[in-house]
């Protein structure tokens, strides 16, 4: 018998590693062409990427191993099964069961080993990993910048323009540039008809400079102090010009530690019992927020004054529809009063709403991914289970 499980378990290992490498090298291909764009052009050393590329192998040898045991499992039994060598062992009173046995007992190695890569090296991978494209990414922003939509990596301002041209990709057209800094919103507006990145000048290792041509620069001088009234009466500055130049200064992306850790906290990066204790502090403070945001929106609806006085618009004096009591100037005040108030709580509603489908998809990431490693853990097992289904017959 001990031959025949030898025989049995070397079947299963070579296609087992054959299907296990490929698969490994496919799957290591597409992700390297998903951060192909976020990589390029970087100026990054080979050590950098031969290091992205260690992680990338560790992420996804837990996803390579299941599909690997399942064909393996198919092609070895399968081979047996052609060869009639499955009617030879049955023939000499060796269950199936007992033919298997050794593959059941590597199968359930292998979901052991997965689960502890899973729960222990996959975590540091993807910290490691991340925090690695996040860094290359901000080595230079000028090349991270997207067309249509608003810019904010580059801390301080938020930049749109509608179109990147050229053989350098550093021409744009319709240039807005908003400038936050200070906590102050976006009192400084810049637009631009047409636009230049100079990435080639000699300051282009702290500064970004945009070429600006055909567009107006306006600013709001307005304190912060100032009432809401004041604020229409204060006054701004505009100007219109054929070309203006506007230097943001980039130093801090061009940190060379492209190994530090700035995200730690996701929840691919912690391990199982991390993401317990995670997902526990954050249905707290789910459950927080969902509380202080429905007392919030009941003192504004002031609905404990309305409770107390039920029957306060049944006098006898009152005549109905209510806005008949009023004349005209009242009728135009109650209305614009009452179309505000519903304004106000539609908006707060509106946020609220925004922020709480965050929070509750943030919450459910931490409280699926545990189970998700679980399920991939085991799941060498129970594709072996039907692999050698399938390949026995």
């Amino acid at each position: 018998m001990k031959k025949l499980d030898a025989y049995i378990i070397k079947s299963f290992i070579k296609p087992f590693l054959a299907t296990f490498f490929v698969i490994l090298f496919v799957m290591i291909i597409l992700t390297l062409w998903q951060a192909l764009e976020k990589i390029s052009g970087k100026g990054i050393g080979i050590v950098y990427i031969l290091k992205f590329l260690y992680y990338t192998i560790l992420i996804v040898i837990p996803l390579t191993l299941p599909i690997a045991v399942l064909l393996a499992s198919i092609m070895s039994l399968g081979t047996l099964s052609e060869n009639y060598e499955f009617a030879a062992i049955k023939s000499a009173g060796i269950s199936f069961k007992r033919f298997i046995a050794p593959l059941v007992g590597i199968a359930l190695s292998l979901s052991l080993l997965n689960y502890v890569f899973l729960d222990y090296v996959f975590p540091y991978a993807n910290l490691k990993q991340q925090n690695l494209l996040l860094n290359i990414q901000k080595k230079q922003p000028a090349l991270a910048l997207i067309p249509g939509s608003f810019n904010n990596e580059i801390p301080g301002y938020s930049i749109k323009f509608d179109e990147k041209y050229g053989e350098q990709q550093n021409l744009l057209k319709n240039v807005i540039i908003y400038n936050l800094k200070g906590n102050k919103g976006n009192k400084t507006i810049i637009k631009a008809a047409r636009g230049k990145i100079n990435a080639d000048t000699e300051s282009a290792s702290r500064y970004m400079t945009f070429e600006l041509y055909d567009g107006y620069y306006y600013q709001d001088h307005i304190n912060n102090r100032t009432s809401f009234k004041k604020r229409k009466r204060v006054p701004f500055s505009k100007a219109v010009f054929d070309k203006y130049i506007v230097n943001i200064d980039v130093s801090s992306f061009n940190d060379d530690d492209l190994e530090k850790e700035n995200r730690k906290d996701s929840y691919l990066m912690l391990s199982l019992n991390q993401l317990r204790k995670k997902s526990d502090t954050l249905s707290i403070a789910y459950r927080d927020y969902l509380t202080n945001k429905s007392k919030n929106l009941y003192i504004r609806s002031q609905a404990k004054e309305l409770y107390a006085k039920p029957d306060s618009l049944l006098a006898s004096e009152i005549s109905y529809p209510i806005l008949d009591n009023f004349n005209i100037r009242n009728k135009i005040q109650v209305l614009t009063t009452s179309v505000n108030s519903a304004k106000r709580t539609i908006d707060n509603i509106k946020n609220t709403k925004t922020g709480y489908l965050w929070k509750r998809e943030n919450l459910n990431k931490y409280d699926i991914e545990p189970h998700k490693r679980i399920a991939t853990a085991f799941a060498p097992f129970i594709l072996f289970l039907i692999g050698a289904s399938l390949g026995s017959l």
